[in-house]
């Protein structure tokens, strides 16, 4: 493109370069195309395509004019798509056009491969039904999906169980699953909050479904209900099984469906604290147990039992000890990388070490990790730490990978950079100039004894200059 873009066009009036997925350029090829964007030639325009805007290096965006594409409507699409059945005489249902364009999120380009897909594996002369599109995309059925997230908000574990497995057997994602209860949770926060004014994308008997559901829910379950499911998507996403992983996140969801709100919890441990201690006093006469049957007759306790209050331990049960509350563990407050590092070597020693390689300190503070990576860093190393972060502390965090700014080195990076300085110095010395010297194929190695007078560093430096 260097090479070329120097020489003017030939037929047209400008050259125009089209790069599409430009963040995936190297940090090389950003800097050497930096140069031609600073001072473009006249007859040249470049145009970058990108769906990770944040991977594009600062210097090169603030060159650039910015557009940002929106999604297209899902209706929009919709209709899109049916223009183009008619035009290539393809027949396919309304429905499974709309769960197309609901599986595109608003990309045309991955929408009609997903028409193509369709209309390509369905039998001359016949209708795409929209179990034909659910069973190719993957999907669950909207009333099935509702079934789940209904069983699972009633706290029965049994049935979402029998749901989830009926639809894995169907053909049904369990990570789309997963994404299906997501969105079905919002729409059910919406029909709750905006009652008769919400709209909704799909049938009527559904709406009246999720307008129930969202009745018989307090808002505090609605919400805690999001929070599990949206870390259950991204745990499904990442597990081995995702099966096995869905049943556990969805049974996670009906236990938690079952528990108190939390204001009514800490109403129920403020009741418990007034509660009086229920120790039993011992019995005495006239009272309680007052006699003791045996195989023969019954005897009656007619002699006082007396008490010694002159010794405390004669009697135990007259001075009750106060029973000690077990209070939780306090949660670590974690503030500094130092502290973090040290948490982690407690409980997830691998963790650490990926915190010490590649992990690029840029600020932190409580509740707040900003840092850049070192090069070969895990994918799932930033979604990794702040979950572990967000249990470990009971808190949320906000954490955040920094690409256009770089941190500090991290501790292995400044472990080696220490290294390599000490190295340095040693070799250096006047002690290992002279030992070199002397002896040319001899292995030296610094051990740290007591340290070296200024007097013996002269000392050798005169020998050196001699010899």
């Amino acid at each position: 493109i260097l090479d070329s873009v120097r020489y003017g066009p030939v037929e047209a009036r400008y050259k125009i370069y089209i790069i599409d997925e430009v963040h995936m350029l190297s940090t090389q090829a950003f800097n050497a195309l930096l140069k031609t964007l600073e001072e473009p030639p006249a007859h040249a325009k470049f145009i970058f395509a990108t769906t990770e805007i944040r991977k594009i290096p600062i210097t090169v965006l603030s060159r650039c004019q910015r557009f940002d594409l929106k999604r297209v409507d899902a209706d929009a699409l919709t209709r899109h798509l049916a223009g183009i059945c008619e035009k290539e005489g393809a027949d396919i249902a309304p429905d499974g056009l709309r769960l197309i364009a609901r599986a595109a999120e608003g990309s045309v380009r991955d929408a009609l491969s997903l028409l193509d897909q369709a209309i390509v594996q369905a039998d001359k002369g016949k209708t795409v039904t929209p179990e034909d599109i659910r069973a190719m995309l993957g999907l669950a059925d909207r009333t099935r999906v509702l079934d789940v997230l209904g069983h699972a908000m009633r706290a029965d574990a049994k049935a979402v169980l029998d749901a989830v497995r009926a639809q894995y057997v169907d053909g049904a994602d369990p990570v789309v699953l997963m994404r299906d209860l997501l969105d079905l949770c919002h729409e059910v926060s919406r029909a709750k909050v905006l009652g008769a004014a919400a709209e909704f994308d799909m049938a009527p008997d559904q709406i009246a479904r999720l307008t129930d559901l969202a009745e018989s829910l307090s808002m505090g379950q609605i919400t805690r209900a999001w929070q599990i499911l949206l870390r259950a998507h991204e745990d499904v996403r990442m597990a081995p099984d995702p099966l096995a992983a869905a049943e556990m996140a969805l049974l996670r969801l009906a236990v938690a469906a079952d528990l108190p709100p939390p204001e009514l919890a800490a109403q129920l441990l403020e009741g418990l604290k007034n509660i009086p201690d229920a120790t039993p006093a011992p019995a005495g006469p006239g009272k309680g147990s007052g006699s003791v049957m045996t195989t023969g007759s019954a005897v009656a306790a007619t002699a006082p039992v007396t008490e010694d209050h002159t010794n405390p331990l004669a009697n135990p049960l007259a001075n009750p000890v106060a029973k000690q509350e077990a209070k939780p563990a306090a949660k670590p407050d974690i503030q500094t990388l130092d502290e973090l590092i040290a948490a982690l070597s407690k409980t997830r020693r691998g963790l650490a070490y990926e915190v010490e390689k590649y992990l690029r300190l840029i600020r932190m503070e409580a509740g707040t990790l900003i840092f850049s990576l070192a090069p070969k860093a895990p994918k799932d190393f930033e979604y990794k730490l702040r979950a572990w972060l967000t249990e470990t502390t009971a808190r949320p965090w906000h954490v955040e990978v920094k690409t256009d700014i770089q941190g500090a080195p991290s501790r292995r990076e400044a472990q080696k950079q220490a290294e390599r300085e000490r190295k340095a110095a040693e070799e250096a010395h006047p002690a290992a100039r002279l030992a070199r010297k002397l002896f040319p194929d001899a292995e030296i190695e610094f051990r740290d004894v007591a340290p070296i007078s200024n007097v013996v560093s002269a000392d050798f430096n005169t020998n050196e200059d001699k010899t």
